[in-house]
């Protein structure tokens, strides 16, 4: 498994204390959370640093959150530097040897020399260690490199030499001091790797860890941070390889952390060695907001008159991405919210092997045909109350439903198929090894995907994502969509109308279908049949929403401003969609913010949003295209249709059959409150009698 909630990034040092303003040559901390770009982190001395990681890493824990954390010094040494030291192979002893023996305090003061000067003592001539600040101090280290033979030991690991790095993690003094780093940093990752699900990579199976430590080394990005232009190099080190890691992809950091050659994993790797364009590519990503639409996304081909409903559908399909950003929310506010990446199954579900019913467990070899009487041991097994020990052979335990099975059980004979008495059971053998039992995993592996992004989440998938260890989930922030109405004819509702004016039926009718979508609305009201108060609503909308509906003033009349203004702007595109009832489509874009220009009348605008800006919605707030479920039910009435359009009908179910509203006019809203859904006729000829199929589209299936 490698995709994660968290990744961290740390700039270590050696140093003594930092100073109080955030400085350079300090530990710095950068972080991406569920896709979200986090505050670098200044520590002023490791011992801080420290801290801060352990709690960082059991909020993570406790959160149910996968967390990737990556050091900028070496976690190994070059082939056989630990084996003369410790007599071992395992990088990871000579941590705990490191640990034992570095001493540190609050202002920064340790004895890293003195250390070094002991393991120097355990080879033959000058060094591997060398570099001090004072030449007449630690005899046993060298004050320069010249001199040293590097014969025992390379002076490089392998992982120095694909990512091309001029330092060596036996440099202790002037720059760079990796050398110093590892001494210092090492001791801190063997008391942190004590915690329960902590790994190491590459030294250990990283496949179901909790928390991953990794090393890494920013001069994989050094074009991107020279670039970035931060006064404080580390700080931005941080932070664009934190981003990098985050945004590299799942497929390319599984092949970063396969990328290990064989016969050098003991000393340790440089995670994107040899990987240094992608992430390059994705540490110069410049935010986290996904890309705008294009101002020519709703460009039709040339030549292109009337489009067909399909090809229209198509367009759009092809050309909608999210432009939503992803956020993290707490489970219990995840109903109905689109998942941004997809939710890995932190623990299998169930978690461990139990029992499917009440009943008695046993060992399945231990009964056979015919009569079985089992003596009973004393204790039971019930959910979040396990039986303590190892059930002996030949005996069988009372066992409850949802209860881990004991050890030495792996079959369950039901209560109602049991005679019991005197300490013992009764019942009719065969029993098929494993009956009235679940094994751990069988619904949803840990590691495998339990819910795919895209999903509108559920309740029902709120209660899987909790069974597999998940409280904290990563959604996108929900579309938000501005309705806005035009015209001088529009009255608003509930108060008196004028001459000649009609009430708004369109604003109430779409904010409300948006709201029950799951989006976010804002109301923009009316505005007048004046191009500049037109103009100043959609700056407006523009500033507040993902997305603009707007009903009316979208043909090219004279008081059509909506249509004249996105023009104006060079991203008017007017679609003549063969289809009925709806007139042209108007699609635009106004200040980045995509437009759908609907007919004003209201029968036409609902078709038009559910037809076409439903999926286009959905599509931006990150849920993907999503067609509308048609099913195919005799018709009960008759129609003859000329070829060249599709046609939208109000209908409705009765006794089976699909039955029409009685008028086609595109006046008649009352049609709209009798409908539950639509008839889809084709847009060849077609006569419908009753009892000819039709496809019907229940208005549940656009939600």
């Amino acid at each position: 498994m490698t995709r994660f909630d968290s990744y961290t990034v740390v700039d270590w040092s050696a140093g003594l204390r930092a100073p109080a303003r955030p400085s350079p040559n300090a530990i710095w901390i950068g972080s991406v959370q569920d896709g979200v770009e986090q505050e670098p982190v200044y520590l002023r001395t490791r011992i801080e640093a420290e801290a801060w990681l352990s709690a960082f890493i059991e909020r993570e824990e406790q959160a149910g959150r996968r967390a990737l954390i990556g050091f900028d010094f070496p976690f190994g040494y070059p082939q056989g530097f630990v084996r003369a030291v410790t007599g071992s192979d395992d990088p990871l002893v000579f941590w705990d040897w490191l640990g034992e023996r570095i001493e540190d305090d609050a202002e920064g003061r340790n004895n890293r020399f003195d250390v070094a000067e002991t393991l120097n003592a355990m080879f033959t001539g000058p060094g591997p260690f060398w570099g001090k600040p004072n030449e007449a101090l630690w005899p046993e280290i060298p004050y320069r490199k010249a001199g040293i033979a590097f014969d025992r030991v390379p002076e490089r690991r392998q992982a120095d030499l694909r990512a091309q790095a001029s330092s060596s993690c036996f440099q202790l003094f002037f720059n760079p001091t990796v050398g110093s780093q590892a001494l210092m940093g090492l001791p801190m990752l063997s008391r942190l790797r004590r915690r329960a699900g902590v790994k190491v990579w590459p030294f250990e199976r990283i496949e179901d860890a909790q928390t991953v430590f990794i090393e890494i080394w920013p001069g994989l990005i050094e074009g991107a941070v020279k670039d970035d232009g931060d006064p404080i190099r580390d700080r931005a080190q941080v932070r664009l390889l934190s981003r990098a890691l985050a945004h590299v992809g799942e497929g390319e950091l599984r092949a970063m952390l396969d990328d290990v050659p064989d016969g050098v994993r003991q000393e340790g790797w440089i995670l994107g060695a040899g990987h240094e364009a992608h992430l390059m590519t994705a540490a110069r990503l410049p935010d986290l907001m996904p890309p705008p639409l294009r101002n020519d996304c709703f460009a039709l081909p040339a030549g292109v008159d009337w489009t067909p409903v399909d090809d229209a559908l198509a367009m759009l399909r092809d050309r909608m991405r999210p432009v939503v950003k992803p956020q993290s929310v707490p489970l219990f506010e995840a109903a109905g919210r689109v998942l941004a990446t997809d939710l890995i199954a932190l623990r299998s579900n169930p978690s461990h092997p139990n029992t499917a019913v009440d009943g008695y467990g046993f060992g399945a070899s231990d009964i056979g045909d015919g009569p079985q009487i089992l003596p009973l041991v004393q204790g039971r097994a019930a959910a979040g109350a396990p039986f303590v020990g190892e059930l002996p052979p030949g005996h069988a335990v009372r066992v409850l439903t949802g209860a881990d099975l004991p050890q030495g059980v792996d079959t369950v004979v039901l209560d109602e198929d049991v005679s019991v008495g005197e300490g013992r059971i009764a019942f009719h053998g065969p029993l098929k090894r494993g009956a009235n039992t679940r094994k751990a995993g069988e619904d949803v592996p840990a590691g495998d995907v339990a819910l795919s992004a895209g999903r509108i989440l559920t309740p029902a998938d709120l209660a899987l994502a909790a069974a597999v260890g998940h409280g904290i989930l990563p959604v996108f922030e929900r579309l938000r969509v501005a309705i806005l109405s035009t015209g001088d004819e529009i009255a608003e509702p509930g108060t008196p109308a004028g001459t000649g004016q009609i009430y708004d039926a369109n604003r109430p009718m779409l904010l409300s279908l948006c709201r029950d979508f799951g989006f976010d609305t804002v109301d923009m009201g009316c505005a007048r049949d004046d191009r500049e108060i037109v103009r100043r609503a959609l700056e407006r909308a523009a500033t507040q929403a993902d997305v603009i509906l707007t009903s009316g003033g979208a043909s090219a009349g004279d008081e059509d401003h909506l249509s004249a203004l996105l023009r104006e702007s060079g991203a008017m595109q007017e679609w003549r969609i063969a289809l009925k009832p709806g007139r042209p489509l108007a699609l635009g874009m106004w200040d980045g913010t995509p437009v759908f220009g609907l007919p004003g009348n209201p029968v036409a605008a609902l078709v038009c949003t559910l037809i076409f800006a439903r999926p286009a919605m959905w599509a931006l707030a990150g849920a993907g295209w999503r067609e509308p479920q048609g099913f195919d039910v005799p018709a009960g009435f008759e129609k003859r249709k000329k070829p060249g359009r599709r046609e939208y009908l109000r209908a409705r179910i009765r006794n089976g059959r699909a039955e029409v509203f009685k008028s086609e006019g595109s006046g008649r809203i009352s049609g709209l409150s009798w409908a539950e859904g639509l008839v889809e006729l084709p847009d060849g000829e077609a006569h419908v009698s009753p009892g000819v199929p039709v496809r019907y589209i229940p208005f549940g299936s656009f939600f």
